[in-house]
């Protein structure tokens, strides 16, 4: 009896296609939600380095100062954690993973350091309720708000990268917006009256 079913199974296998691809030969295709790898449209990065904070694995590195975003393909366990957290949606999950290797695989890109910064994050204090949305949304840290006692708003032109990110919060009162830089640093601290 065993035999029979047996024969069965190996006629059955004789006319049919092969379970395996003909990989490398015919690429691979991959199925619509598969997570892949990390991609990055370098020109829209700010390099606020949210994404290197949120890799659970320690596989990404930004160097503002050089302007340099680098991933190691072999350490990252594709969670897109990095995805979800970037502000300017510049991070992509594509399909394919990194092909394997003896050795470790660093990817990095650069970006055109500027000369200057484009501009400043500036707060029309008029407009401004102190409610702290700003604050809350910057990936930076970079701006306190004081609504109880001193009733200030303060930013670190040092830490600030132009993100937007509080600009995007402050969409109902229109208080911050965006001005030529004038080269001015550190903390700069504007009172409302």
């Amino acid at each position: 009896m065993g035999i029979m079913d047996f024969s069965k199974t190996a006629l059955k296998n004789l006319f049919s296609k092969p379970a395996t691809s003909k990989y490398p030969f015919e690429p691979r295709e991959y199925p619509e939600r598969s997570r892949g790898h990390v991609e990055i449209d370098i020109d829209n990065c700010i390099m606020c380095g949210i994404c290197s904070r949120k890799c659970m694995s320690g596989a990404i590195t930004v160097d503002r100062n050089n302007k340099t975003w680098s991933i190691e393909r072999m350490g990252c366990v594709q969670c897109s954690a990095c995805v979800n957290a970037c502000p300017k949606k510049c991070l992509t999950m594509a399909a394919g993973y990194t092909e394997p290797s003896t050795e470790k695989t660093v990817d990095t890109y650069n970006q055109p350091i500027p000369e200057t910064k484009p501009g400043k994050i500036v707060n029309d204090i008029e407009k401004c309720i102190l409610c702290g949305l700003c604050a809350r949304k910057c990936p930076q840290e970079c701006i306190t708000v004081d609504r109880k006692e001193a009733k200030t708003w303060s930013i670190d032109r040092d830490k600030c990268v132009q993100c937007g990110a509080c600009i995007d919060a402050c969409l109902k009162f229109k208080a911050l917006s965006t001005a030529d830089d004038d080269g001015e640093k550190g903390i700069v601290t504007i009172h409302k009256e």
